[in-house]
């Protein structure tokens, strides 16, 4: 245990106008910059070790791009891959470091990342200074929907529209958690940084040709504004895999703008935080105690094709010509699978900043695995990220595999096996339970 140190900093990933968008199931070729996108960094440290947690307004990195960047960071200051979560926001107007079903990726661009990752740290922990950190959490269930129904004639199905007549009931709970990590000046009280995490998939614009950073990014500008000062806040996506802010039991909401939706979403995501915020006692602050972390590999090995499903794949994928659009994506996803590797490691990232534990899980994962993380830390306050260090797809439970709907149908980026969700919360909380004593 020893006195906290706190460094921040940000840079630019704004893509050039040409590129490719990735998030809808077709391509889309970026015609306008409407806000940029950022890498953040916060660096903490308690004398003995420091951790950064670090958020990227992107859809997702790919964990080779986050490793290399790792091991320089590793070779030039010693500190470790365990202390550095990397996650990603999951903007849907952002351009394709990896590709996902029509969208073709940027490997230029992917890898102009290393070098963002490397410098975003050495600048946060060049920026360090004495800092005192609190934790707290607010509630927008408001905000936040299970977006998979179940309907009259017994299917479940991924938004399922408004006011359907058809649609019973959600399928899934919500999270409406909302994590915060506060540090601030110990003597001027200052704000000199803050963590945010919620599940929440994304908020959306009619504007899908434009790049943004999303409801994070304005989240962002909100908490500014509202705090009257200029400080780093970073808002990290939590297991919001079945996620989004869809109400279907109301009719849809009127937008007078492309991105009023995603400013609303940040304003009531920013005035709760700063809500929860102000509720905190001064005593809450602390500026000494102890940050953690590691990582933990756990085995996958992905779903396949039956022979009969592989050989259909490759007769649609084959008449191209005649057939439907997305039948032909995903035909084209299932021969694409053949040539990925089937059985791998992946990590489950667990680290702690006095009494607060931090999960980050490794892609989008469903809802429920993160709310069973936090019933059964050990710690007063638990966040959980996703798409941390990268991403191996959606992460469905074993009833929603049995269920189907877009999240469970077999593609690149839906191939877990049961039993993934309960394996990488058991993980997560036995590290938990390991380290903090």
């Amino acid at each position: 245990m020893g006195q906290f140190t706190v460094g921040t900093a940000k840079l630019d990933i704004t893509p050039e106008i040409g590129c490719h968008l990735v998030g809808y199931f077709n391509d889309r070729i970026c015609n306008d910059i409407h806000d940029p996108l950022y890498i953040k960094a916060i660096s903490i440290s308690d004398g003995e070790r420091e951790i950064a947690l670090i958020t990227l307004d992107i859809i997702d990195v790919p964990r080779a791009i986050i490793s290399e960047a790792k091991e320089i960071i590793e070779k030039a200051t010693g500190v470790k891959g365990d202390y550095i979560l990397v996650s990603s926001t999951h903007t849907h107007t952002g351009p394709s470091a990896s590709e996902a079903l029509a969208t073709p990726g940027d490997p230029v661009y992917a890898k102009s990342l290393v070098k963002k990752i490397v410098d975003v740290f050495t600048m946060a922990r060049l920026h360090r200074v004495p800092a005192e950190i609190a934790h707290a959490s607010g509630d927008v269930h408001e905000e936040v929907h299970n977006r998979r129904w179940y309907m009259k004639d017994g299917t479940t199905k991924m938004n399922p529209g408004y006011m359907n007549p058809d649609a019973i009931a959600p399928a899934g709970p919500t999270d409406p958690q909302l994590g915060l990590l506060i540090a601030r000046d110990p003597v001027t009280k200052v704000p000199l940084a803050l963590y945010a995490n919620l599940a929440l998939h994304y908020v959306g614009t009619s504007n899908g040709l434009a790049v943004s950073a999303d409801y994070f990014g304005y989240f962002a500008s909100a908490m500014q504004r509202i705090a009257g000062a200029e400080f780093l806040v970073a808002l990290a996506n939590g297991t919001q895999g079945n996620i989004n802010n869809c109400d279907f039991t109301r009719p849809q909401r009127t937008s007078r703008t492309p991105y009023q939706q995603i400013e609303r979403v940040a304003n009531v995501v920013a005035a709760e935080a700063w809500k929860a915020w102000n509720l905190l006692r001064d005593e809450d602050f602390k500026t000494e105690g102890v940050v953690d972390g590691r990582i933990t590999m756990v085995p996958f090995k992905s779903r396949t094709a039956t022979p009969e499903q592989l050989a259909e794949a490759k007769r649609i994928f084959a008449d191209k010509e005649h057939a439907k659009f997305q039948e032909w994506v995903y035909a084209r996803e299932l021969v694409l699978l053949q040539d990925l590797p089937q059985e791998y490691s992946v990590p489950v990232h667990t680290l702690r900043v006095n009494d607060l534990g931090i999960a980050g899980l490794h892609g989008e994962v469903f809802v429920e695995i993160g709310l069973d993380i936090k019933a059964r830390s050990p710690f007063p306050q638990t966040m959980v990220i996703g798409l941390a260090n990268g991403s191996t797809g959606y992460i469905a439970t074993d009833k929603a595999l049995d269920e189907g709907s877009y999240e469970t149908r077999l593609c690149r980026h839906v191939r877990s096996p049961k039993g993934t969700g309960k394996l990488w919360a058991d993980t997560a909380v036995n590290v938990f339970k390991e380290r903090k004593g």
